[in-house]
């Protein structure tokens, strides 16, 4: 095993199992994945960072969901509709899928007793999910399953032999001690990355599965889109946006910010914050409409009701918040519908897994979000278990090594000490992905240095800056944002031209030569290169 990691904690070892699937990762993309690979008749462990149920983007939040009645006519629609706004990137055959999946899924949800509103005519309303209420029954029933959930568990390295991925090791939260799973099949199914922006749920999202797959060999796809940002109020970690629709928005003197209701207003927002602040207020709703935001989405209005603001009729102070791949549509990249990767025995499902295969360059909160990681988890977890399944009762005895790139001492976590250079990891990946004029605003100019900063952050890790952290998980979580910005602004920088959420200011035009989705993948040495053309797709606009 490695000897950054398993070796040197071995006898600190506080777990030890066999599994026939292992999941990291306890949001919906990973309880799906638990449920569908059980049903195979595998044998399943889940470890999250936090505890399944309750951690991640969805389970503090309300969220729409991409279910569409599975008529040719309405599929058709569903498909088409923001095609052009991905930059005609998705993919046919993976969207209609992902439509059917989520439909059967959401389905499975109504059976299990999810309690789906009523609509105006006494049907259920099966187009959105309140995430307490939602992972709570997936947590039920991945115990249902039989699944053994490890919580406060996180994953710090692979195992893997000549054969490929075969388990696990990671750090039991509450001691720092080691535990570790031989597995005969992995599925990420971590989330994806927001930088520790602060946004609502996004605390353990840290790109973390991006790293272990890259240390596995795997590739990633379409990190070129990662660069989402969210309102919210400057007083608020909520950065659930669609209300925006019914906001105006103003400068400090009570003038409105032209343009910034617009489909470009977020960028409109962005370019006015880099000099003034900027203001909202809900003021396009009626009383009724009122009522109803509240009742569907009521952890937007907690902020507001504990300073006495009424956001409809109050002017409020707002940012943008970094949302990264977890909005993005960037991710782990995956070669079929069983979500496999190159690597065999690796798995990757839910916003960890490339989301480009039905959103293309673009995607907002919730819908497609949330089909995606329902299908995807389905997906892999099938894929994940048959596999398994079929290796034997061999697989548990594999002589599997570590794999991972970040080294460490033989220290434990149990002071859980925020060391200070970690926070200084953390303080300068932010400083090169926060700011607008970089990230959101490219140009070569800006993104070339930046990413030369990134690179030099990622050699002082290699080289062992982190290696006497007491905190590993911290450590690690510090390492996954670097790699997961270099892999970002790579691709950026290869991609010349507009396209989807990834705006070019010296490239300001979508341009056909570049109709192909990127992949991108490496440590030390990134390599970014085209993933296929589909300029010869018929019906399929460049």
């Amino acid at each position: 095993m490695s000897k950054h990691l398993y070796n040197k904690a071995i006898k600190e070892t506080e777990r030890e199992a066999d599994a026939d699937v292992l999941v990291i990762g306890g949001g919906p993309s990973g309880a799906w994945a638990a449920i569908t690979a059980a049903a195979k008749g595998a044998r399943v462990i889940l470890v999250d960072k936090g505890y399944c149920g309750t951690s991640g983007a969805t389970a503090p939040s309300g969220t729409g969901v991409w279910y569409i009645n599975p008529t040719p006519e309405e599929q058709e629609a569903a498909m088409k509709s923001r095609e052009a706004m991905g930059g005609y990137l998705a993919d046919r055959k993976w969207m209609l899928s992902v439509l059917n999946r989520t439909f059967s899924n959401v389905n499975l949800l109504d059976s299990w007793g999810y309690p789906f509103p009523l609509n105006d005519s006494g049907g259920k309303h099966r187009k959105s999910l309140q995430g307490p209420e939602y992972m709570r029954l997936m947590r039920k029933q991945v115990k249902k399953a039989g699944v053994t959930i490890w919580d406060h568990s996180p994953a710090l390295e692979l195992l893997k032999d000549e054969h490929g991925i075969g388990g696990a090791a990671g750090v039991v939260s509450a001691t720092g001690n080691q535990w570790v799973v031989k597995a005969g099949a992995v599925i990420i199914a971590s989330g994806g990355c927001a930088f520790l922006s602060k946004a609502l749920g996004c605390n353990v999202l840290t790109g973390d599965g991006y790293l272990l797959a890259a240390e596995a060999g795997a590739s990633l796809s379409g990190m070129e889109f990662s660069n989402a940002y969210a309102i919210a109020p400057v007083f608020s970690s909520v950065t659930k946006t669609a209300f925006y629709t019914w906001a105006s928005f103003y400068h400090e003197d009570g003038t409105i910010v032209e343009g910034a209701g617009s489909q470009k207003g977020r960028s409109v927002i962005a370019r006015t914050l880099q000099t003034e602040p900027v203001y909202a207020r809900l003021d396009k709703t009626n009383e009724d409409m009122q009522k109803w935001m509240r009742k569907a989405q009521p952890n937007f209005f907690l902020p507001f009701d504990r300073l006495g603001i009424n956001p409809f009729t109050d002017k409020f102070p707002i940012t943008l918040r970094l949302e990264g791949t977890v909005r993005g549509t960037g991710g782990i990249h995956i070669l079929n519908e069983k979500c496999e990767t190159a690597i065999p025995g690796l798995y990757a499902a839910g916003d960890a897994a490339t989301r480009q295969l039905i959103c293309g360059g673009f995607t907002g909160g919730g819908s497609h979000n949330a089909a995606w990681a329902m299908s995807s988890g389905s997906f892999a977890g099938e894929a994940a278990g048959e596999y398994a399944l079929n290796l034997g009762q061999n697989a548990a005895h594999r002589n599997v090594t570590g794999i991972s790139s970040t080294p460490f001492t033989s220290k434990t976590d149990k002071n859980h000490q925020n060391n200070q250079v970690v926070k200084e990891v953390i303080k300068d990946v932010q400083a090169e992905v926060t700011p607008f004029e970089i990230n959101l605003f490219r140009n070569v100019k800006n993104l070339k240095p930046s990413l030369q900063r990134l690179d030099s952050i990622w050699n002082d890790i290699r080289s062992g800056k982190l290696a006497d952290v007491s905190n590993r998980v911290k450590a690690r979580e510090s390492a996954a944002m670097t790699a997961t910005a270099r892999w970002m602004y790579s691709s950026a920088l290869e991609r010349k031209e507009t396209r989807g959420m990834h705006k070019r200011t010296d490239y300001k035009e979508q341009n056909p030569d570049f109709h192909y989705r990127l992949l991108t993948g490496g440590l030390d040495h990134i390599c970014t290169r085209p993933e296929q053309n589909l300029l010869h797709r018929e019906g399929v606009k460049g």
